[in-house]
C-alpha cells in the first residue's frame, strides 16, 4: 500500500463519517480515526527508508483521520513506467469467469488492447474488464472476490 493510496483511502473515511477504520492485511496494520479539527497522517515504518518522510503533510477535510502503519512504503517513482487498468464501476472484482474456470490473466501474462482481464459484479450483472492498452501484466492490485470503488487500480502493466 503506498502513500496515494493512504490518503484516498483517508480522504474516503472522512467524506462517509465514520469515526474509526482498522484494515489489516499480510503486512500492512492501517487505523484510521476521525473527529479531531485537524488532519494528520502519521506513517510507522517496519524499517527506516532514505528518503522518504516520517511526517505527511496534513490534508484539508472537515473531519481529523490519523493513519498509522507498520508497513515499508515504496518509492511512487517505482511504478511510474507502468500504466495502470483501473476500475471503470464500482462493485466486486473477480480474477476469473467462473469458479472452476482459470483466471483472465496472471502476472507475466502477455496482453493486448480489448483483451478481457477480469469481471466485475456490480447489481447482480458481471461486466467484463477490457484492457485499454498492451503489454505484460506486472501486478495484481486487488484479491479476488474483493470490492472496488470507481477509478481503483486494479492491474500494473509494462507497455514495452
Amino acid at each position: 500500500m503506498d502513500i496515494k493510496e493512504i490518503q484516498n483511502l483517508i480522504k474516503f473515511v472522512a467524506k462517509s463519517g465514520a469515526s474509526e477504520v482498522k484494515l489489516e492485511m499480510e503486512d500492512v496494520k492501517l487505523t484510521i480515526r476521525t473527529g479531531s479539527g485537524k488532519t494528520e497522517t502519521t506513517i510507522v515504518q517496519a524499517a527506516p527508508m532514505a528518503n522518504i518522510p516520517q511526517q505527511v503533510a496534513p490534508i484539508a477535510a472537515p473531519q481529523a483521520p490519523v493513519a498509522e502503519t507498520t508497513a515499508p512504503i515504496k518509492a511512487e517513482n517505482d511504478d511510474a513506467k507502468y500504466v495502470t487498468v483501473k476500475s471503470p464501476i464500482i462493485g466486486t472484482f473477480y480474477r476469473k469467469p467462473a469458479p472452476d474456470k482459470p483466471n483472465f490473466v496472471e502476472v507475466g501474462s502477455e496482453i493486448n488492447t480489448g483483451d478481457t482481464v477480469c469481471v466485475i459484479e456490480a447489481m447482480k450483472l458481471f461486466n467484463e474488464i477490457e484492457s485499454e492498452v498492451s503489454g505484460k501484466i506486472v501486478k495484481v492490485l486487488v484479491d479476488d472476490s474483493s470490492p472496488v470503488e470507481f477509478d481503483q487500480p486494479l492491474f500494473l502493466v509494462d507497455p514495452s
